[in-house]
């Protein structure tokens, strides 16, 4: 059924509507009236400033009001022929949608939130990207809170701030260990999803194995032939660093092999520098016990190349390298880096579908836990004989 023949509706040339152009008689030319033309009328109304307005597109498209509502919210009773000219009304006047107006109808301002801490690294700024683009194909907005830290404070100061925004959800960014408790700060009339490795029971949280990566990442080069594996760890009050330090040390165990102590890291390139000259002298001391390394992120194992290649030692002829991340340009390092990849892109979309559902009122899984995946290039081989 089509409701979109209304008698109401405004028909464009009828010379009957006048909008945005106020009282007044029309303007007449050689003594006879001349019919007003709806688009010179809104057109008129744009140069004084006036947004455009869901009636000017009604008038424009020759339809009524209640048809160009129904376009908007994607209703099945408007003919495909009255949608197409809907459509081009709205893309020719560029209308855009009153979202303060729709929430008053629908009690929903299609506004979601993402709270997040130090986007600068590669994790948490690609995961925030990931979200942002899930929530646009959904047709949400999202503004960004993010925090200096994430304790209870920070938690509860940024919830009052979204509760002002009227937003309906919000997506935590959380892998600090130290945020658990922050965590518990969220109102339980927040629908809220916690993305990363820190979370408490009653938020559902999307999260990757880093775990099970840094697991594959051993095995993988414990399968090449190398009697142990070093690793660069992460900083202790990341979940994802005790994640990937848990997972080496378990791959190391499970294969019987020795298990040296940790060298520190912190993400960055720097102490990926530092951590790599303390290996080279050990290489240099022991060569055959230090083959292989296993470094808890990508922008580390850039730094501990560069330290390698200052020894005069190369990747993988004199040590195996392994990655965590698989960022754009780890094909390009030299040499190009075996890594594990995370996909944000698919954390993006599940913890968006998953905070859609519970504003909708579903019941949602505690957890979702998602596979990295190993990326084998030219930084990993078989020790030499």
């Amino acid at each position: 059924m089509d409701f979109d023949t209304d008698a109401a509706a405004p028909r464009r040339g009828t010379g009957t509507s006048r909008v945005g152009s106020g009282p007044g008689p029309r303007r007449a030319s050689a003594g006879n009236d001349a019919p007003t033309d709806p688009g010179r009328d809104i057109d008129r109304g744009r140069r004084r400033g006036r947004d455009v307005v869901m009636t000017d597109v009604a008038m424009a498209a020759g339809v009524s009001h209640m048809t160009v509502s129904r376009v908007l919210n994607g209703s099945a009773n408007v003919s495909p022929h009255t949608r197409q000219r809907v459509e081009a009304a709205l893309s020719e006047l560029g209308y855009r949608p009153n979202l303060a107006a729709r929430a008053l109808v629908t009690g929903r301002s299609r506004q979601l939130a993402v709270v997040s801490f130090d986007t600068t690294l590669y994790g948490p700024a690609s995961t925030l990207f990931a979200i942002e683009q899930a929530a646009r194909k959904e047709d949400y907005s999202v503004s960004i809170v993010s925090l200096g830290a994430l304790d209870r404070e920070g938690i509860t100061e940024a919830v009052n701030r979204l509760r002002s925004q009227a937003v309906d959800g919000a997506v935590i960014v959380a892998p600090h260990v130290s945020a658990r408790e922050a965590l518990l700060a969220v109102p339980a009339d927040l629908p809220t999803v916690v993305v990363g490795g820190a979370g408490i029971e009653s938020l559902p949280l999307v999260a990757l194995d880093q775990e099970a990566g840094a697991r594959v990442a051993t095995e993988h080069l414990l399968a090449l032939g190398h009697r142990t594996v070093w690793h660069v760890a992460g900083p202790d009050d990341w979940v994802d660093g005790q994640g990937r330090l848990r997972g080496w040390k378990r791959a190391l165990q499970r294969a019987g092999a020795p298990v040296p102590k940790p060298l520190p890291g912190d993400w960055s390139a720097q102490s990926g520098y530092a951590a790599g000259q303390r290996l080279a002298e050990a290489h240099h001391r022991a060569p055959d016990e230090v083959t292989a390394v296993f470094v808890a992120n990508d922008h580390m194992a850039l730094g501990l190349l560069r330290a390698l290649r200052e020894a005069d030692l190369r990747a993988p002829a004199d040590i195996s390298l392994v990655g965590f991340d698989d960022v754009p340009e780890a094909p390009y390092f030299p040499p190009p880096l075996t890594t594990i990849r995370q996909d944000f892109s698919m954390v993006g979309t599940h913890s968006l579908q998953l905070l859609l559902r519970r504003i909708n009122g579903v019941v949602t899984p505690v957890r979702t836990i998602l596979e990295p995946q190993l990326i084998v290039r030219q930084s990993t081989a078989g020790p030499r004989s």
